[in-house]
Formats: structure tokens, C-alpha cells, sequence
């Protein structure tokens, strides 16, 4: 047997260094969630059971990530070899043909189980062109036990009306805790994605059916002024700084009673190592006003591959690995608890005992995904798709130009009135330099 042995042994070493030396590097462009942060903590299990592929991480704000992500496949510099994007970017990426389409994925990867909605919102002319990571809808998460000490109860639907009368009622800034919290900092996917909500409820649009921008309109002055009056009353200082993680760090820490953001944020309230409020949340629908539709949002972060990237294959691994069921049971594993698995992608999940049970938010989010309708969005007619986004490539700069006014107005640089005017000429502009309206 000695005499095998070094052979062997040399044979061992041999194949390991001949998988590093085939090493290829995906470089993967992720926003700074915390559900990636736990990807990028146990993709090393990927690592280890695939040695010939090694995982270059770029995690960046959100904002940050988009301007870089649609710099890089616009040009095709082949920068990334997987990146995070959403229902918004994906029809437009690959209708330009940026994008590379998942074919061929495993049996065992069950496509069928990942809700219709999601599927069919990151596919372009009937071809999947991004694996869901997690999805959300948007809901109101608010703390029971304050509203229990105040002889509060949250209604089934809450409206506006009924959430600025609670935040004025939880309000006590003397203890350092305000009533509401909502996202301030500017940005299409950031503050706006929340007001998007906002004005679709007041009876908002951002265009006619004739693509002529709406923004100085009734609808639009009365939304943004409840948001701007309701955040100054009751919301935290500085909100202007705010987006969901900042937002997320105030609700966990016990600094906010209410919060309207996404339905992923569920898992990290309740997760008992890291929320002080954990068990101590409830959750109801987002609130509506003059109408129901488009009062909460649809959206999936997800893997896209490039057509630029320099190894498509071991991405595409990595984001099967990265979007399973393998996966999900993994977080719950290292979590402690199913709550803190990325949620709102897969119908196993959700019929899921265990789930249900860690999980007091799921029957909420569930049907918040359900009932969104980005085909709908609106109270009046109008001629784009999308909840918190409009679905033309020209909103990315329309949506933060509008959203950095209306900071603007929160912060008391500018007047409501004038925020207002300065975007409805900077939608002008855009809608005709991009050919819609003269």
C-alpha cells in the first residue's frame, strides 16, 4: 500500500491544482441588502463544492449599483459577469439585447415553482432573462405594543387619513421615537418607488394617454404635501438620508413605529439577533386613498448575466445555486429560523409550515404580491405598465431628477409648488427628446 501511496497523493494534488489553474472568476454585482450580505457570507459553500470557480464580489448602494450596472451592459465592457436587476430593467435590457436568456435550467431547479408574476415580469418576448433572488410587494409594518399602549388599533385596510392620525398619536420624540419613517433619500428606485405608491393611491399619473407628464397636476401637489407635512410632524431628522436600509436600522432599533417599505423587510424585523422589536410587529396591507390601485408596489431583485460577461456558464451555476431551494433551506439553517429566508419568489415557500409559523408577515406579503398590478397602476387610464416605475427607458433619469425636487422640497430648499414645477419641465424635456409628445 506505501507503495501507492505518494502516487495517489501526487494524483490528488494534481487535479486540485489543474481546477484552480481552469479557475474562472465571476464577478458579481450585488446592492447592499442585507439578504446579500448573507448570500455573499455563505456562497463560500458554493465555492467549496465548485474549486474551479471563484466569486468576485462588488457590493454597492442602490443607486451607485444601477448607475454602474447600466453603464457596463450599455457599453458592453464586460465589467460583470452576473448582475442584480428588476422588473423594471429587464424587458428594457434585453429588448436592446444586453442581456443573456436562461435556457436549459436543471429539472431539479422546479422554474414552475417561482410565482408566475415574477417569472413573467423578468422575461422579454416569452424568454427568461433573470433568476429571481427574492420578491416583494410593499406593506405598513408598525409596532403592536405601541399601538396597545395607546388604546390604538390598526384597521384591517388603513387609508392615509387613518396613519396620520396614529403617527401623531405614537409620536414622542422626547423618547427619541417617531411615528413614522418612509423612505426621503432621492432616487427612482429610492424615494420615489414609495411615492410612486403614494400618488397611484391619491389618484396620480405621471403621464396622460398621450404620454404629456402629469406632475403639476391636483392629485400630484396633494400626495407629495401629505408626505412632506406627515414626515415633518412625525418622521425622524435628516430623512433626506433615508432609504430602505437606513430606514431598516431605525425600525430595528426601536426609533420608529411605522413603516411603509418592502415586504422583504419582514424577515430582518423578526430576526431576534439582530431586531430589538422582533415579536413585537404587526403587519397590514399598505394604506390607500382615493383608490386601491397601484397603493403597493411589485418588484424582484434578481440575477442578470450580460451578453458582455467574460464567464456566462459559471454564472449562470452560481445563480441557480444562489436562486434554489437548496438555498432558501440553507439561510434558514444558518439563520436559526425559516423567517429569515429570502422571500416573495417561490410557492414552496409559502405552503411551507415551518415558514408560516416563523413568519408573521408571509400571509400579508403574500397577498400584496398577489393582488399588485403593475398592468393597472392607475385610477385613470395610462399608457405604461409598472407600480413604482414607469416601463420606458427614460424613467431611470426621469424618476430621479423628480425625486431629487421633491427631496429638495422635504429638506425646505425648495417650495412644493416649485419642486413640482421644475419636474414637470424636466419630464417635458425628456418625454420629447425621447420622441413621445412635441
Amino acid at each position: 500500500m506505501k507503495r501507492f501511496a505518494l502516487p495517489l497523493l501526487a494524483t490528488v494534488c494534481l487535479s486540485a491544482l489543474s481546477a484552480y489553474a481552469q479557475q474562472k472568476t465571476v464577478t458579481i454585482g450585488v446592492v447592499n441588502n442585507p439578504d446579500m450580505i448573507t448570500l455573499k457570507k455563505l456562497s463560500t459553500k458554493f465555492e467549496e463544492k465548485n474549486p474551479d470557480i471563484k466569486l468576485n464580489w462588488v457590493i454597492a448602494e442602490e443607486n451607485i449599483l444601477r448607475q454602474r450596472v447600466t453603464t457596463d451592459v450599455s457599453q458592453g465592457s464586460g465589467q460583470f459577469d452576473l448582475i442584480f436587476i428588476g422588473l423594471y430593467e429587464t424587458p428594457i435590457f434585453a429588448k436592446r439585447g444586453w442581456l443573456r436568456s436562461f435556457e436549459n435550467l436543471p429539472a431539479d431547479y422546479d422554474l414552475e415553482d417561482v410565482f408566475k408574476s415574477i417569472r413573467d415580469g423578468l422575461s422579454y418576448e416569452g424568454k427568461l432573462y433573470a433568476l429571481p433572488f427574492y420578491g416583494e410587494s410593499s406593506m405598513l409594518m408598525y409596532r403592536k405594543d405601541l399601538l396597545e399602549a395607546k388604546g390604538l388599533k390598526m384597521p384591517d385596510q388603513p387609508t392615509y387619513e387613518d396613519l396620520a392620525k396614529i403617527a401623531d398619536a405614537l409620536t414622542d420624540k422626547s423618547k427619541g421615537i417617531y411615528g413614522i419613517t418612509l423612505r426621503g433619500q432621492p432616487g427612482w428606485g429610492e424615494n420615489m418607488a414609495f411615492l410612486d405608491t403614494l400618488l397611484n393611491t391619491f389618484g396620480g399619473t405621471w403621464f396622460d394617454e398621450k404620454w404629456h407628464p402629469t406632475i403639476d397636476s391636483p392629485e400630484w401637489k396633494k400626495a407629495i404635501g401629505y408626505y412632506i407635512d406627515i414626515m415633518k410632524k412625525d418622521g425622524p431628522p435628516g430623512a433626506t438620508s433615508n432609504g430602505f436600509n437606513e430606514n431598516l436600522t431605525l425600525m430595528t432599533s426601536g426609533k420608529a413605529a411605522m413603516w411603509i417599505d418592502a415586504t422583504v423587510a419582514g424577515g430582518m424585523l423578526e430576526n431576534k439577533k439582530q431586531s430589538e422589536v422582533a415579536g413585537k410587529m404587526g403587519y397590514a396591507p399598505a394604506p390607500i386613498e382615493a383608490t386601491p390601485n397601484g397603493s403597493h408596489w411589485l418588484w424582484s431583485w434578481a440575477f442578470g448575466i450580460p451578453k458582455s460577461a467574460k464567464n456566462a456558464d459559471a454564472a449562470q451555476k452560481f445563480a441557480e445555486w444562489a436562486t434554489s431551494k437548496d438555498y432558501l433551506a440553507l439561510v434558514a439553517a444558518d439563520a436559526g429560523s425559516w423567517a429569515s429566508v429570502p422571500p416573495g419568489t417561490r410557492k414552496s415557500t409559502y405552503d411551507n409550515p415551518e415558514y408560516q409559523k416563523a413568519a408573521p408577515f408571509a400571509a400579508t406579503t403574500l397577498q400584496a404580491m398577489q393582488s399588485a398590478d403593475p398592468t393597472n397602476p392607475c385610477i385613470k387610464k395610462v399608457p405604461y405598465t409598472g407600480v413604482q416605475f414607469v416601463g420606458i427607458p427614460e424613467f431611470q433619469s426621469i424618476g430621479t431628477v423628480v425625486g431629487q425636487n421633491i427631496a429638495g422640497a422635504l429638506a425646505g430648499k425648495m417650495s412644493l409648488d416649485q419642486a413640482l414645477k421644475n419636474s414637470q419641465q424636466a419630464a417635458e424635456r425628456a418625454m420629447v427628446q425621447g420622441g413621445y409628445i412635441k
